[in-house]
């Protein structure tokens, strides 16, 4: 699929729950939200049939997130029957990480080629203030399993906030002895992370610098993303930087993203008005759908337009109700 500025959408991220066990302070607020109705929810056969029809029109690197997708029953058996779909390449697995050494087995058994833990700090009550959750020992012992396993691309997000601007080069450093890729993303004013300033890349690689040395910019490509990575000196792991803010991407965006609801979102920082779950309930057939699915994407914004203050179509959801 192209759309309408000629960039190839080959990229779906797929969010299988709006719920999550940790109600970080930049995505969901102390108290909690009201959740999605069950009945709203896609069902995973629902989610199937999407994926096969993506698959026809040119998708075939899937990403499943959440919320946490770990907490909705039989995840593993969705992401089993998407990795049968020919013309699937890849599928990967976004995570907070709490309970990714239970489920390590079975996720390789189905076929997840890489996972992605999210991880802000390495001190546990910093954790514990950003997550408000305890569970820092189990988090690392799921990173440092599913390097062990052998799950082929483990990498680690750390979002940099005011409250652990100490933490950066601790967490980098990750990636020194496993090959663990540790990406910095800017935060974004989305949801809740309005509320937030945000800390660039270029102070994030200055405070990185002077405690790992210097980082030299690779060429390699690791990932579906927009990442890009740097080497420091006997690091067996990259480091990573998405910098939607201040090295905005939009010109090489190959991503659609798919609600736990149904709604087909076509750029991160625009409401979802596509709805996908009651056009499929509505009794179409898989000719249909491929055809909403490729008129929707041609459609797909040019750019976030996340400075933007008068963009009416800005999104005004939290970050876990939309699968960023």
């Amino acid at each position: 699929m192209q759309d309408q500025y000629n960039r190839k959408i080959d990229y779906l991220r797929i969010s299988v729950t709006d719920k999550c066990n940790f109600r970080c302070m930049y995505c969901m607020p102390e108290e909690g939200v009201d959740y999605i109705d069950h009945k709203d929810i896609l069902r995973f056969e629902e989610v199937i049939r999407i994926c096969r029809c993506a698959v026809k029109l040119g998708i075939h690197k899937i990403k499943i997130t959440g919320g946490e997708p770990l907490i909705r029953r039989g995840v593993c058996d969705l992401i089993r029957e998407i990795n049968r779909i020919q013309g699937i390449d890849s599928i990967t697995l976004t995570t907070n990480g709490y309970r990714l050494q239970e489920f390590l087995p079975e996720l390789k058994e189905a076929g997840v080629t890489g996972i992605n833990i999210s991880l802000d700090t390495l001190d546990e009550e910093r954790f514990q203030k950003i997550t408000r959750h305890e569970g820092l020992e189990a988090v690392l012992k799921g990173i440092h399993e599913a390097v062990r396993i052998g799950i082929s691309s483990v990498k680690v997000n750390c979002v940099p906030m005011g409250v652990n601007s100490d933490d950066f080069a601790e967490v980098a450093m990750l990636a020194k002895d496993e090959p663990v890729h540790v990406r910095f993303i800017e935060m974004m004013p989305v949801g809740i992370g309005k509320e937030f300033g945000r800390i660039e890349q270029k102070e994030i690689m200055k405070k990185l610098e002077e405690k790992i040395g210097p980082l030299m910019p690779v060429e390699e490509k690791l990932g579906n993303g927009p990442a890009r990575y740097y080497s420091a000196q006997d690091f067996q792991g990259r480091i990573g930087f998405i910098s939607a803010m201040s090295h905005e991407f939009c010109q090489d965006c190959n991503r659609i993203r798919l609600t736990a609801d149904g709604y087909l979102k076509l750029c991160l920082n625009y409401h979802s008005h596509l709805n996908v779950r009651d056009f499929i309930r509505s009794g179409v057939t898989d000719g249909q759908l491929e055809e909403f699915l490729r008129e929707a994407v041609y459609h797909k914004p040019r750019r976030h337009g996340f400075e933007e203050q008068d963009n009416e179509e800005r999104e005004d959801r939290r970050m876990a109700g939309i699968g960023g």
